[in-house]
């Protein structure tokens, strides 16, 4: 797996996803909120399958 992500889109993926996390924990969301496992995930492979689908990449360097 090549980098595709920068990063200001890894620290925003960690947030929104922990946040999500800890909502659906809180039973504040619905269980729809442990999607955000998705996010943490992606956020700390430093890759995201969707954006080689689409061609897409959000780093300088890579």
């Amino acid at each position: 797996m090549t980098r595709n992500l920068g990063q200001m889109d890894r620290i925003a993926r960690l947030v929104v996803g922990a946040l999500l996390i800890a909502l659906a924990a809180l039973g504040t969301i619905g269980i729809w909120g442990y999607l955000g496992v998705i996010l943490v995930g992606t956020a700390f492979m430093n890759f995201c399958p969707i954006y080689r689908v689409l061609g897409l990449k959000t780093c300088q360097d890579c």
